[in-house]
């Protein structure tokens, strides 16, 4: 997909952080993040994702609570794939003040409609497209009236069968289920510009422009790179950095598009060792 050059005025691209830490999220909000993840998914998580290098929270109604009094930004609380515990989950997330919850490892478009029900307008809903029953139901999803689709790249690379969660990147996976959307649709995380290993953030970052997405999550790799760093010059510094590629020319995102995809296939071996995927 390729995106004509947009005007110079500031692009609407929103950066959400996973965290608790109420220090670390009011300077980053007053930096520039937009909103806050509250993560409790984990029912099942950890057997599921055995073998691979991923990050489970363990984020409670506690958190949430006290993310919600201490910032004015939206609040999302990423509940458990839907089960026995989804609407206790949604009844007790939107009591503590959630803005929008998220939805992850979709298996049907029936369970997505029934959260829809249960929640009855009272907050968002987003989804996490990250199996291959959500890929193949794409399109019947997208007519669906959710606010926002996120492709998480680790669990639907389990579910492939790929060490390299980046394979739905470069085989054109993400971009097959982005055309079904017009939704806020993202991928991926993002990290600061100068880094990201073994895939350098900035050729995420012209993806994502090639891609037209709108927002991304502030995860393990920021966490970690921004440790030293002031928030108040880390965070403009990622705006800009989004500036720069949505205003760059569709040739030149073609090119990185291309370095993307050398990337990736380089970084093959560092998956394969880093994610064994030993589901014995």
């Amino acid at each position: 997909m390729s995106m004509t050059k947009m005007n110079r005025e500031e692009v609407d691209f929103k950066l959400l952080l996973f965290s608790t830490d109420l220090s670390f999220i009011r300077a980053a909000v007053a930096a520039g993040v937009n909103g806050i993840v509250v993560d409790w998914e984990r029912i099942g998580k950890a057997e599921r994702q055995r073998g691979f290098d991923t990050q489970i929270n363990a984020d409670t109604l506690e958190d949430l609570e006290r993310v919600r009094a201490a910032t004015e930004v939206p609040v999302i609380c990423r509940i458990n794939a839907f089960g026995p515990t989804t609407r206790d989950e949604i009844e007790a997330a939107i009591r503590a003040g959630a803005d929008e919850l998220l939805l992850p490892m979709v298996r049907s478009a029936e369970e997505v409609e029934r959260v829809l029900e249960w929640v009855a307008s009272r907050a968002g809903v987003g989804i996490l497209v990250e199996t291959c029953e959500a890929v193949r139901q794409a399109e019947r999803l997208a007519r669906l009236p959710l606010s926002r689709i996120y492709v998480g790249l680790h669990d639907l690379a389990i579910e492939r069968g790929t060490p390299n969660p980046f394979r739905a990147v470069s085989d054109g996976l993400v971009e097959e289920v982005r055309r079904f959307f017009t939704v806020p649709f993202g991928f991926a995380g993002l990290t600061l510009p100068d880094r990201g290993f073994p895939i350098p953030c900035r050729l995420l970052i012209a993806e994502m422009a090639r891609l037209r997405c709108s927002f991304s999550f502030l995860r393990r790799s920021f966490l970690r790179d921004i440790v030293g760093r002031d928030p108040a010059a880390e965070i403009p510094r990622l705006r800009r950095a989004l500036q720069a590629a949505f205003e760059a020319s569709p040739d030149k995102l073609e090119e990185d598009h291309r370095m993307l995809l050398r990337a990736i296939e380089a970084a093959e071996p560092f998956f394969r060792a880093r994610n064994l995927g030993d589901r014995r």
